[in-house]
């Protein structure tokens, strides 16, 4: 950005960080998507949507998404981007963040992904997305979870409280660790985790 706006004085930040580092939260790329809008912004470049995209990229290959800042289905490494209508209105979403950092490249090094399975109607994210949510549970799959459960126990134990406390569907965020939950609204008066987790936090 500065090669492109010679003019852009230097600038000072201080960032607030209390989105956890390593929980599989997109927190750093959404800082990053953030900053570049509010340079936009607060000097007035004028950039259009799809040239922030771009500048985005360069960053990173989940850093697209937050400048769209709407649900999609991703391509890809990430960058291509379809928005999609969901609406996850009268439930409510809970993160577990066991404490635990975990490396994205040590993720992305273990993942093992099938290639071999035709897409059809039915396994489509389109199709997924418009079922019921209580389908979703065996229906979704995160690559990530196999070789992270495996070397962290304690993160698939998280994800299976989410469930044991009522969740309808419950899975690990992106390359983890956070894992969570999406519960009936009415529900949510019933959920008491155990006080005994040290290092887990609850995002509400």
């Amino acid at each position: 950005m500065k090669k492109d706006f010679p003019h852009l004085p230097a600038v000072k930040i201080h960032l607030h960080k209390s989105i956890p580092i390593g929980a599989g939260l997109g927190g750093g790329s959404s800082d990053a998507a953030y900053t570049l809008m509010a340079l936009n912004d607060r000097y007035a470049l004028n950039l259009l949507e799809e040239q922030l995209l771009s500048y985005a990229l360069m960053l990173g290959s989940d850093c697209p998404f937050f400048i769209i800042n709407k649900p999609c289905i991703a391509g890809g490494r990430g960058e291509i981007l379809e928005p999609v209508n969901i609406s996850l209105a009268g439930y409510r979403l809970v993160i577990l963040n066991p404490g635990i950092h975990l490396s994205t490249p040590w993720a992305f090094s273990h993942i093992k992904v099938s290639t071999d399975l035709p897409v059809t109607h039915t396994n489509s994210f389109h199709y997924m997305l418009s079922s019921p949510l209580n389908t979703w549970k065996g229906t979704f799959k995160n690559d990530f979870e196999e070789p992270v459960f495996k070397k962290y126990p304690a993160i698939r134990a998280a994800r299976d409280l989410l469930y044991a406390r009522g969740a309808l569907f419950a899975m690990m965020s992106g390359s983890g660790s956070s894992v969570y939950g999406i519960f009936d609204k009415e529900t949510q008066h019933s959920i008491d985790f155990p006080e005994n987790l040290p290092g887990y936090s609850i995002i509400l």
